[in-house]
């Protein structure tokens, strides 16, 4: 029976669970599997979280997509970690299924969104349009079927189509309790051999045994909360107090003249938008404005 705990619920937790606790760079499947060559957390992520003020802003939530052909066992991988649980019985998932997991990474709280879609054909026109703004994106295959390996580079082709950043790839084969070691093996060579060629990192599980499946979300968990700060890292140093005095040049205007600018900030889910209101003081360039003559605003955020 599944644990009827909410997103809201586990997104307002004090602390995360035990398991869910992460100090260490989790490691991949195998380094020979992975184009991630990073082996820690970045030096900038770890002085930030270190300090006891800690200047992060905003909740941290990063969003992970599973797609795969029907009956290939992401349900079954999303149960096995979100609930600890196994069910044989199959049932396809309808349009999309959502949890949320959060964690403790570098005592700092970070949620993952895990986003189940439907691999039938009929729901992909649903499930496509929840794939945008995904940080991390997990391909499933069945191990035991590798005609839905064949079909991987499809699906991750419309997940990138729908988005503008290039996400996180990771290559999931499922039912890796379904093969022997020698029919393992062979089946291997094909699968990394594609995870190389798509630019993915490669993993094998088990959801019946849960063998490496608590191991990889939090592998997805640890790489996109070190790429969710260093944004934020990189968004804080383009920040212009508002107020603030630019340095204006243009043909009309005189090397490093400075004008006083209100700044404001619109904030999207992708981009800052900012807007500037200069004010000029002189006649001449309030003459000059009226013109409608262009200017370039060298700031540290202004082209």
């Amino acid at each position: 029976m599944l644990e009827s705990r909410s997103a809201v619920l586990k997104m307002m937790q004090s602390q995360a669970f035990k398991d869910r606790c992460i100090d260490e760079f989790p490691t991949p499947y195998s380094h020979r599997f992975t184009p991630i060559k990073q082996l820690d957390f970045s030096t900038s992520v770890k002085q930030v979280c270190s300090s006891p003020r800690q200047p992060l802003s905003g909740l941290k939530i990063s969003k992970a997509i599973f797609l795969g052909d029907v009956a290939v066992g992401k349900t079954s991988l999303v149960n096995r970690f979100c609930h600890k649980v196994f069910d044989g019985n199959y049932k396809a998932t309808i349009g999309v299924d959502f949890e949320v997991e959060r964690f403790d990474i570098l005592k700092v709280p970070f949620n993952l969104q895990i986003w189940d879609t439907a691999g039938q054909e009929r729901f992909k026109c649903i499930a496509s349009s929840y794939y945008r703004g995904a940080q991390v994106v997990a391909v499933v295959f069945d191990l035991s079927n590798l005609y839905s390996l064949s079909h991987c580079a499809q699906w991750l082709e419309e997940a990138l189509a729908c988005n503008i950043t290039r996400p996180l790839v990771f290559l999931v084969g499922a039912k890796r309790d379904l093969l022997s070691s020698s029919a393992y093996k062979h089946v291997e060579e094909q699968a990394t051999r594609l995870a190389q060629q798509l630019g993915a990192e490669y993993w094998a599980v088990s959801s019946r045994t849960g063998d490496g499946v608590s191991e990889m979300f939090s592998r997805m968990a640890a790489l996109a909360f070190d790429a969710s700060i260093l944004r934020d890292l990189n968004t804080a140093n383009t920040t212009v107090p508002i107020g603030a005095e630019l340095v204006c040049e243009s043909l009309f205007f005189s090397k490093n003249e400075k004008h006083t600018a209100s700044v404001f900030y619109k904030r999207s889910k992708r981009h800052i938008l900012c807007f500037i209101t200069l004010t000029f003081t002189a006649l001449k360039c309030q003459k000059r404005a009226q013109n409608k003559q262009k200017y370039t605003c060298h700031g540290s955020s202004c082209m």
